[in-house]
């Protein structure tokens, strides 16, 4: 729990009762490789922290699934829309390795917000690393090429890529797996 706190410190400091609250309300939870965290069609409880583990986000469909997103260690992970709004997601979020999440409520979160000098700052926080993450996705999408998308996936997280399995990274890069085994190739 103490990385929640260090991470947030790097930008807003806490006091002992606001961290206290807001501590009061997370609580841990482990799950195994390849476990839903939400399914499309249901509505996001939580909003969490990775403590550990890999995290995809992806659209279901009937042949081969759309990549969307990985969110790893030390980071804030929700299907945030459907949080904010309390509706229906229209795609799923998997673990792909063993996963520790610290996670708090969508009700709990109010309650932090009221009760708390630090609850909205706690809270936008999380919301502005959400939205960076995508808007930064999204500009890649439409500025670099399937090589560079790669190599800063491998350049943000080496130590971890090697536990997603290709046919994710080619979906998140917008290729086929054919297509990343020749990039691949390329580089090594």
């Amino acid at each position: 729990m103490q990385q929640i706190r260090d991470y947030l410190e790097q930008t807003v400091k806490m006091t002992d009762k606001d961290w206290i609250m807001f501590s009061s309300k997370l609580y841990r939870q482990e799950f195994p490789k390849n476990t839903l965290l939400l399914e499309a069609g249901s509505t996001e409880k939580h909003l969490s922290f990775v403590e550990e583990g890999i995290i995809r986000f992806f659209i279901p469909k009937e042949e081969n699934d759309l990549t969307f997103a990985f969110v790893f260690e030390n980071s804030f992970v929700s299907g945030y829309d459907s949080f904010l709004t309390q509706t229906q997601s229209t795609y799923t979020i998997q673990t792909l390795t063993k996963t520790i999440l610290w996670r708090i409520t969508y009700e709990d979160l109010q309650r932090i917000y009221e009760q708390t000098e630090i609850g909205n700052t706690i809270g936008r926080k999380a919301g502005e690393e959400l939205f960076l993450k995508k808007s930064k996705r999204e500009i890649s999408l439409l500025d670099e090429t399937a090589e560079q998308r790669y190599l800063n996936l491998f350049t943000e997280q080496p130590h971890l890529i090697k536990n997603i399995p290709l046919k994710y990274i080619a979906s998140y890069i917008g290729i086929t797996p054919q297509a990343l085994s020749r990039i691949r190739k390329r580089i090594y």
